[in-house]
């Protein structure tokens, strides 16, 4: 496993910030800073695997990690793409004692690490602990819900400009975004297969929608919104 560090005053500012921190008091914050530490992941290094004994759960500091699941014939399906901010594996704090899907670094990522047994003994003991667990875990099921909903509301165009949108300054008639990851990230985020993000992409240019690599043109963002 890689080299397990504690956590640097920059590391620890980022993390105090991060939903699942924020709204700790003081005594149950310091806590748990006590128990987190910092550990580095290169691109593509595999953080662990579906069936693996859980041991952690991690907040990512920075960089984008990747959580996905493979079939008996080795097909990828991705679950979410975790930045920074975002915690995953916090639900085996109560499911345990396996993971349930593969991570895997997205890019050269900095992690905040948790052990799972010793954050359980903190929950137990500290009910601002807990309860900010119990929001963490109450964001992902809204998220989710929100997932599947789009996956049969929405055709994949109009998935992708929602994501653009979200991305737009507010009150912007034009933007220009530069994705903060590689597209093919993207399609898994947004649930899709490559080759059906470019044609998402192709299908927006009548909306006027360029793109260039990782940058994206948006012309009209009224326009957008009417996809």
């Amino acid at each position: 496993m890689n080299k397990l560090l504690r956590l640097n005053s920059r590391e620890k500012n980022i993390l105090v910030k991060t939903p699942i921190m924020a709204s700790l008091g003081p005594s149950a914050l310091t806590k748990m800073l006590d128990l987190a530490t910092a550990v580095n992941y290169e691109s593509r290094d595999i953080l662990f695997r579906e069936g693996e004994e859980a041991e952690s759960f991690y907040c990512v500091l920075s960089g984008y990690v990747r959580l996905y699941r493979l079939n008996k014939d080795g097909r990828e399906a991705d679950i979410r793409i975790c930045g920074p901010g975002d915690t995953f594996a916090e639900c085996l704090l109560y499911l345990g004692p396996n993971y349930r899907y593969n991570a895997q670094a997205a890019e050269n990522v900095t992690l905040a690490r948790f052990d799972i047994a010793r954050v359980r003994a903190a929950a137990e003991q500290d009910v601002d602990i807990s309860r900010a667990i119990m929001q963490s875990l109450a964001n992902h099921l809204l998220t989710t819900m929100d997932c599947v909903a789009n996956d049969r509301l929405q055709t994949a165009p109009q998935r992708v400009a929602h994501f653009l949108l979200t991305s737009c300054p507010k009150e912007s008639t034009s933007a220009s975004i530069r994705l903060p990851f590689q597209k093919s990230l993207l399609a898994g985020k947004l649930g899709l297969a490559p080759e059906a993000l470019s044609r998402a992409f192709s299908a927006l240019r009548r909306a006027g929608v360029t793109v260039r690599g990782r940058l994206i043109q948006i012309n009209d963002v009224n326009a957008l919104k009417q996809i």
